[in-house]
């Protein structure tokens, strides 16, 4: 990680509305693809104001929405009433061992201390559970499209997840797919896109201004007006499945000497009565 790192990845906060109004949804098809079609425990991390755990939760999914970042959950609340959330980072999950069907990333994987993160994921899912990964990246193979990223940004595109999973020696094989879907963007949400991405968002009043004129400009010029365009995104999406591992591996040995156990109770990590280590709000 570089210096600059961990400020991008706390600087969503003071643009939480903004994201709200300014980034994309998730197809449908490509969650069902990746957590499945039947009704299952969902722990989403990094899950900002929810625009996936709206997907999630209308497929009829039981989700445990996380995000470090308060004002970004407060947002994900009000918009999914009722659904379990909790202040925390993918570096240190407040669920018990084994307590989850599926561990969900969306827009975020990137962020994570992977040293840690893995791990902690790979303790909370159960035996064949499985960790899912997501990205709505714009389709810049087209041109004007590719002039817009070069105006905002493409910094979320960088890490590849697959080496990452193979070469933790926590997860199996990694299935990759890919789904198209269309944002309607205005002269209005184009400017929230823009103030909610990272590398924006750390920039003072001045600089920020200076993008959103540009960004305007490039808009103007490409002649939709109010109107609005379609702004093509290609959904990539990667599944892998926890390995079996023997209880007292170096992750749950690590927890123990913690002082925390699958339930805080002494039970055994497969025990069915298993618990969350804390509650959701």
């Amino acid at each position: 990680m570089t210096d600059e790192t961990p400020d991008r990845a706390h600087s969503f906060g003071g643009v939480a509305a903004a994201y709200e109004r300014g980034r994309p949804t998730y197809p449908a098809d490509a969650v069902q693809w990746m957590v499945g079609d039947q009704p299952c425990s969902v722990l989403e991390l990094g899950a900002g104001t929810g625009k996936l755990t709206r997907v999630l939760v209308s497929l009829g999914h039981d989700v445990h929405a996380t995000d470090p970042d308060p004002e970004m959950l407060a947002i994900l609340e009000e918009q999914v009433p009722g659904t379990r959330t909790a202040v925390a980072s993918a570096e240190d999950i407040p669920l018990a061992d084994r307590s989850v069907d599926a561990v969900i990333a969306a827009q975020a994987f990137h962020w994570f201390d992977l040293d840690l993160a893995l791990p902690e994921i790979a303790r909370v899912l159960r035996p064949g559970g499985r960790l899912a990964l997501v990205w709505n990246q714009r389709n810049e193979k087209i041109p004007w499209v590719r002039r817009l990223g070069a105006l905002i940004g493409t910094q979320e595109q960088l890490r590849d997840p697959a080496q990452a999973l193979i070469f933790s020696e926590l997860f199996g094989f990694v299935e990759e797919r890919e789904f198209s879907h269309w944002q309607t963007v205005d002269r209005k949400t184009i400017q929230d896109l823009v103030l909610s991405r990272s590398n924006v968002a750390v920039l003072d009043a001045e600089g920020r201004a200076a993008k959103l004129a540009e960004v305007l400009a490039f808009y103007d010029d490409y002649g939709r007006g109010m109107d609005g365009m379609q702004l093509p995104y290609v959904t990539r999406c990667f599944t892998a499945t926890v390995l079996d591992r023997p209880l007292g591996s170096a992750g749950d040995a690590e927890r123990s000497d913690s002082g925390e156990t699958g339930d805080g109770a002494g039970k055994g990590p497969d025990d069915p009565d298993d618990e969350l280590l804390i509650d959701f709000r």
